[in-house]
Formats: C-alpha cells, structure tokens, sequence
C-alpha cells in the first residue's frame, strides 16, 4: 500500500502495535507523527523510521490540543495508546476498574475530537479495542465493558464523521511489548490458555495486527467496522 505525502498520526506510536503501524507506514511513504507519554521512547522510535514526535497525555485537553496543533493535517489516526488496571468487580477499587475508561475510552474519544478539524475528507480513524469485548477472558467486567463501548464509538463517530472513515481493531492476545514486560509464567501461562482457545491456536504478533490497521486504512468502503486480529478467539 502506498502511503506517499500522506499524514499518519499514531497516538501510542512508540512502542509496540503502534510503533508496527508507524514503521510500516513510514516505509509506505508516509509522513508520520508519533506520540505518547515518555519523551525517550518517542525520541528512539522517531530516530529509527524517520518520524516527527510530540509528548501528548491523551487524558489532558490542553495537551492534546498541543499535539494535534503541531500536525499539518490528518489523513490517518490511530490510537492505540493506554495505560489501565483489570480485575474482578469485587476486588477492584472504583478508580482501578474506572481506568480502562479513562485512558482506552475517553482518552481515544478526545484524540478524535482534537483530530477532527484537521481529518481529510478522504481520510480515517482506526480505534483500539480488544477481542475480550465480545468474549471475556476471565473476571473483568469494567475492562470488557470498556471495549465493547469503543465498538460502539466506532460506530457512532462513523455516522457522524463521514466521510472520513471510523473503523476498529479488536485484536486478541499477542506476543509483542505488552506480554514482554509481564513475568515470563505468567505470560506463558496465559499463551497456552488463549492456544486453547482459539481457532488458530496460537498467539498472534504485532506485524499481523498492523496488517489490520494498514487494511483500515485503505478500505474506502469500509466504515463503522470491527475487525478482529485474534486468531478466531471472538468466536470459538
């Protein structure tokens, strides 16, 4: 896909899925900026591809104002950046199991909203939720509930931004920088029971997830969708 003189904006950029998308986009020829919390990790990733960088706190209005007021204009979003607690109901405190939504949902709701009067008409915005949405891996329900909203907002600025594009990746459990910082029992024991779960039986990768993003990014007669990189794990 060629991505020449196009503007692609990725919140969450610097790191992991987000940091796929933007590598593959800059090698499209894109024009990519990249954002997120922590100055070096932007600064690294921006040096390896060739990309401009901003500090930006997508649960801060003025911050995001900052950042968005640095892009040229928008021709592709993607906003994977989040940081928040799961658990059960009953052993969460409020504000842990608030989190989800606070970062995940109303922080990829306000990067949207900063985003849109610089969005190409013949642009798009692809969300980040996950495939717990529609099939819950364990006691989660402010986390699971979380994403399933994000399909729903998906659906909602589709209608109201068009004709720009709104799409979602749901993707399922995969082995990339997330699972890499958790312990390495834990993070096996959980890839055996998603193998378990899943059609494919196996964990998938950033590189594949990115493929769903880049494919968002293209399908100019796609909106208001979901697509789920999860190896068959939403349906099994």
């Amino acid at each position: 896909m060629s991505l020449t003189d196009r503007v692609v904006v990725i919140i969450g950029g610097g790191s992991g899925i987000g940091f796929e998308v933007a590598r593959r986009a800059a090698d499209a020829g894109a024009q990519v900026f990249l954002g997120g919390r922590t100055a070096a990790t932007l600064e690294a990733a921006a040096a390896k591809i060739g990309a401009q960088w901003h500090v930006v706190d997508n649960t801060d209005s003025d911050s995001l104002a900052e950042f968005f007021g640095a892009v040229p204009r928008v021709d592709h979003l993607f906003t994977p950046g989040a940081s928040y607690r799961t658990g059960p109901m009953r052993e969460l405190s409020d504000e842990d199991a608030a989190s989800p939504f606070v970062t995940k949902f109303w922080g990829q709701y306000h990067a949207v909203k900063h985003a849109a009067p610089k969005l190409s008409r013949d642009g798009s915005v692809v969300l980040m939720s996950g495939a717990a949405s529609v099939r819950p891996p364990g006691p989660a329900p402010a986390y699971v509930a979380c994403n399933a909203a994000i399909e729903g907002l998906g659906r909602g600025l589709a209608v109201e931004l068009a004709p720009v594009r709104v799409n979602v990746v749901a993707p399922g459990t995969i082995d990339g920088n997330l699972w890499s910082q958790r312990p390495a029992d834990v993070r096996e024991a959980s890839f055996a029971q998603y193998r378990s779960d899943t059609v494919l039986h196996r964990v998938g990768t950033e590189s594949e997830v990115a493929d769903a993003v880049l494919y968002l990014f293209s399908a100019t007669f796609t909106t208001g969708s979901t697509l789920y990189p999860d190896g068959g794990y939403a349906f099994r």
